[in-house]
């Protein structure tokens, strides 16, 4: 094969950088991970295997908490995990429960009313805290097969009950910004779009990416009095000055970094100085499962200044050819970021 005839799944560089590698088995400090999920709603998940298992993995990660979003699926995934996981450990799962798009065609403009009378329900059960999904702005249609909008002031019933609960919203209306680029040789998720061409959403037919972000802006301003989380570094983690100019203007805003180390390592002096100027707004989490590895990987990202490592456990990270760096955050700043911050939001402790 020639040079110029290379494929680039055949293309497998090996830096030749000589540079120190840190291994990190545990957390300088507890960890509450605000952003994770037990179940996949197309396959299985923990709920098939033995608690005592999940609870060692857990405990070897030193994570004292773990936050299961998967009841946003569907109530029935809701009250299974209930049972399963919050029951017996009451002190180390949260389950967060969701809302049913799909029956806004049937309850037309009293939707909103009803979604937050079942979050109330969901919450009675033991939910503490809502889910929403990134279909939410790309595929939820309203009574009328309308795409609804991010800030739908039909919806305000959801947001104020939420508020008046006390239960976190946990939101992920946009994904990576490359899966709203036109798929051509420029898009830094070539790879990642090829092997998931559902993931791709060119405007149009879809919103643009910009339209849903300011969409998000407007929701979380318009509810001062309910906290919503960010997923994803607020889902821009391409623009960390766009993100803390929302957490500037809304103190009922956080994020969390889950599944995005890729995006922050490549920018670790901006990533770094966001971290320390945002301290008591950023939430730690993963989206991995209950993986000991990645846990791993993930402090020696926050904790060490290693340089130009791979940020999956893949030979070919999943979300782009780069490698990382670490951001070696000091430790008031960890202690915050990993157990504190989401103690005060989540479980409302001082």
């Amino acid at each position: 094969m020639s040079q110029k005839d290379l494929l680039l799944d055949d293309f497998k560089p090996k830096p030749r950088l000589s540079v120190k590698t840190t291994e990190v088995l545990t957390p300088r400090f507890p960890v509450i991970d605000a952003h994770n999920h037990l179940q996949d709603p197309f396959g299985g998940g923990w709920d098939k295997k033995p608690l005592s298992q999940l609870l060692d993995i857990l405990d070897a990660a030193q994570v004292r908490m773990y936050v299961d979003l998967d009841g946003g699926w569907g109530e029935d995934i809701l009250y299974r995990h209930l049972d399963y996981f919050k029951a017996p450990a009451p002190e180390r799962f949260m389950v967060f429960g969701g809302v049913d798009w799909s029956k806004w065609a049937e309850m037309g403009n009293g939707f909103g009313e009803w979604a937050a009378e079942r979050l109330r329900i969901q919450a009675a059960r033991g939910a503490q805290g809502l889910k929403i999904w990134k279909p939410f702005g790309l595929h939820v249609k309203d009574d009328e097969g309308e795409l609804a909008k991010i800030d739908d002031r039909r919806l305000d019933p959801i947001w104020q009950t939420a508020g008046e609960l006390g239960l976190p919203v946990l939101i992920h209306v946009a994904d990576p910004v490359a899966f709203f680029d036109p798929l051509d040789p420029s898009n830094e998720r070539w790879d990642e779009l090829h092997a998931h061409p559902d993931w791709q959403f060119p405007s149009p037919p879809y919103p643009s990416f910009m339209s849903i972000m300011n969409g998000l802006a407007n929701l979380v301003a318009n509810h001062p009095q309910t906290t919503f989380i960010g997923a994803h570094v607020g889902c821009y983690s391409e623009n960390l000055e766009w993100v803390g100019a929302l957490l500037d203007r809304c103190p009922n805003f956080y994020v969390d970094p889950s599944a995005r180390i890729s995006e922050l390592g490549r920018q670790p002096y901006s990533a770094r100085r966001f971290f320390l100027k945002y301290s008591d707004r950023i939430l730690f989490g993963t989206d991995a499962g209950a993986d000991l590895d990645y846990y791993r990987l993930c402090y020696r990202f926050y904790e060490t200044d290693d340089e130009y490592f791979n940020y999956g456990l893949s030979e070919i990270p999943g979300q782009g050819r780069w490698n990382i760096y670490g951001l070696y955050l000091p430790d008031d700043v960890l202690k915050k970021f990993y157990y504190d911050n989401a103690a005060r939001v989540l479980l409302k402790q001082k």
